[in-house]
This record gives structure tokens, sequence and C-alpha cells, in this order.
């Protein structure tokens, strides 16, 4: 037997496996990197944090990234050469995290990579008939394998689509295995920079689990920022909260047919980019609103498109107590935030952070949880949903 497969095989057998979860989004801000124990899987996983790290991408990386980023037309070359040197780079990264935390890369079983998003082209966006769900994510994992001397799983989204999904939210798989809880309905809201929602039954019956994308979460306020402020975020709505919602241009924004269409539905700043607000600003005459007013406004979009896509979930659920566990980078705009609870004040709000895992750290971890899954568990039936098909996801690379 190839040594690489026995000790694939191994690891498998393990009580214990140590992963590493690896998530960078498309805020590009830098690299989440979580270090996992866990035990079981299915519903029987257990997994505890032992580091995490997000180390920040400077202004070379990020510019080299949005060359391709989000963009129909873009140089080959380029997109060639970054997949293997996003690779070198998370690599990189991870060597220099387990050096900190005093752990040899021997002991590590696995690494979990989701990549660099830099397309996202699902047929609702594409609209080309003949062609399918389509994604695409870099950061070669056969460079990240030898770099590091780890067995790395990554190209997570790929099955997913193969399925018949459109190959996110991918959250949905790791927030059950991880965060279902029997007697008590849940909802984990992601807000990155689009915002998804995962749906948990308090009977633990996965056929019961759903995930959608909603809209915009930060993508829009973070764009709009380093254009016109030449800053990476508004830190703390500091700005928006100087402004007034603009309802012309809120109703505008909302026009779009993507929040019209069924779910389960994915979505990424391919759609909900600069020039969607411009348009939405001409049609709607508002070019010349300050900037405050117009961070204010895409503030409550995102928070408005969330509320409205959690409370057509429900409209088929006979439910009366559900909470709201939030993460992303939204948890920490209070503008977002005290919106939702307003337009939501029957739902219960809290944090991923009171269930034990960092709201920070846990799409790395939820990334982690695949790869788990992969190599000791496959056997949850999701049903054969469009959205939520039962699948294991990730290619192998192996080391020398």
């Amino acid at each position: 037997m190839n040594q690489n497969i026995d000790k694939l095989y191994r690891i498998a057998q393990k009580k214990e496996r140590l992963i590493i979860g690896l998530m960078s989004g498309t805020s590009m801000d830098g690299l989440d990197v979580a270090l996992c124990k866990f035990r079981g899987s299915g519903g029987d996983t257990e997994v505890s944090v032992i580091g995490f790290e997000t180390i920040g991408f400077d202004e070379e990386v990020k510019d080299e990234i949005r060359q391709v980023f989000a963009k129909p037309t873009i140089s080959f070359l380029q997109l060639c050469v970054l997949n293997p040197w996003i690779g070198n780079l998370h690599a990189d990264i991870i060597n220099k995290c387990l050096k900190k935390w005093n752990i040899s890369p021997n002991e590590v079983d696995l690494i979990a990579s989701h990549g660099q998003t830099v397309f996202h082209a699902p047929r609702i966006l594409h609209k080309i008939e003949k062609f399918p769900n389509a994604t695409l994510q870099i950061g070669d994992g056969d460079h990240i394998a030898v770099k590091t001397g780890i067995i790395t799983f990554s190209d997570f989204r790929q099955k997913h689509c193969a399925a018949g999904g459109e190959g996110a939210p991918l959250a949905v798989y790791g927030d059950y295995l991880i965060f279902s809880k029997r007697n008590e309905n849940r909802i984990l809201l992601n807000m990155g920079g689009i915002s998804n929602f995962t749906y948990l039954a308090g009977n633990l019956d996965a056929n019961e689990v759903f995930a959608t994308d909603t809209g915009p979460g930060n993508t829009l306020i973070d764009a709009y920022m380093k254009k016109h402020l030449n800053l990476p975020y508004d830190k703390d709505a500091k700005v928006a909260s100087r402004g007034t919602i603009n309802r012309m241009l809120l109703d505008e924004l909302k026009r779009d047919d993507f929040f019209a269409k069924p779910f389960p539905k994915t979505t990424g700043p391919e759609l909900f980019n600069l020039e969607y607000l411009k348009n939405a600003q001409d049609k709607s005459n508002t070019l010349g609103l300050s900037h405050e007013d117009i961070l204010a406004t895409l503030c409550r979009f995102s928070a408005e498109t969330i509320a409205e896509a959690i409370l057509r979930m429900m409209e088929s659920k006979t439910l009366k107590d559900v909470s709201v566990y939030a993460s992303g980078g939204g948890v920490h705009n209070p503008l977002i935030m005290s919106s939702l609870k307003g337009l939501l004040p029957s739902f219960e709000f809290l944090k991923t952070d009171d269930l034990g895992i960092a709201g920070d750290a846990k799409e790395a971890v939820l990334f982690a949880t695949l790869a788990n899954e992969a190599v000791s568990g496959g056997n949850t039936n999701f049903g054969t949903r469009k959205g939520v098909p039962s699948i294991n996801l990730g290619k192998v690379s192996f080391p020398y």
C-alpha cells in the first residue's frame, strides 16, 4: 500500500485527530488558522480549538488577488501564477503558526484549506443555461501539503456543485455536526462579505437543516470604505453612525431579482459590488448623498435582507422560540446588529462564542470539520436536496 494512503487510513482510525482549518473570505483581510482537536464524527463529533490566529494580508497580497477577484475578464497568467503562490503563502503561515504554538508538523494529522475564492458563478448569476453552477477557489492544496509535510484537503466546494448544489454555503454541514442541540431551534447566522444562515431543528433531524445566502454582509460597506475613504472597513460603524438611511436608495438596492428567487441560493461580490451601488444610485437619483448617508443605508440594506430572508424561511415552520447565534465581521457592526434585533424582536440574539467557538474562528473550524468527516464520517443523511446533498467534500493532496 502507498505510504500516504496507509497514513490516511491510520488517521481515520484514531480516537483523536488534530486538524488545522484554514479560511480566507471574500473580504481578503487575511487567513484564519484554527488548530482543532476532534473526537468522533457525525452526530458524535466533539471539537475543541487548541490554537487560533488571524494573519492579516498586506496590501501587496490583496492587490495581487484583486486583479482576478470577481472580474469577468482577467489575465489568465495572473490566475495561473496566483494559484501556487497563494498555496505557498498559506503554507508559510501554517508553519509560522505551528512554530508559535510549539507544535511539530508531525503532530498534525490533516489540513483543511478553503482556499481563496476568486469567482462564484451559480447559474442564477451567470444565467447561461448550458453551463452548470460553478465556483473557483485558488491556493493549490499540493503546494500546501508539500511545504508543510501534512496531508491536505482542499477544493471543498466542487463536490457540492457536482451534486447539484451551488457550492455554498458549506457551513451547513459543520453547523449541524457541531452546533445542533436537542429541543433548541437555532439559526447560525454568518455575516462575512456575504451573509448566510443555517437553520438547525431542535429535533436533530438532518433532513430539516436549511441553509442559504441572503445577500450582502460587509462586502459593499468594505468596498465603499476602501474606494472613498481609503480604509479597509468602517470600524464600529463610526462613519455610518453619523449618517441617515435614505429610503429611496434602500428600496432600489433591494429591487434586484436575486431577493425574489427561491431558497436555497447563493451570491457574491460578482453581483453586490460598487457598480451595483452606483446603478441603484442612478435609478433612485441619490448620487449626491454623503458618505455617511450611503454607509448608513448599506448597513440597513444588509440588515433588512438578512431579516427578510429569515422571516421568509420561518413562514413554513410552526416555531415559537428560535435562537440566533451570529458570527462574522457583521457582529462587530453595531448598526447592523441593532437593526437586526429591531427587525426580529421575537428572536433571541447570541454569538457563537456562547457555544464555545469564537465567532472569528468559526468558519476555519467548520472546514476542519469537513476534513474530519471526509476521513472518518460521512454517514449523516442530509437527504438529496439541491442545497444540502449528503456528500463528502474535499480533494486530497499528499506530501512527498
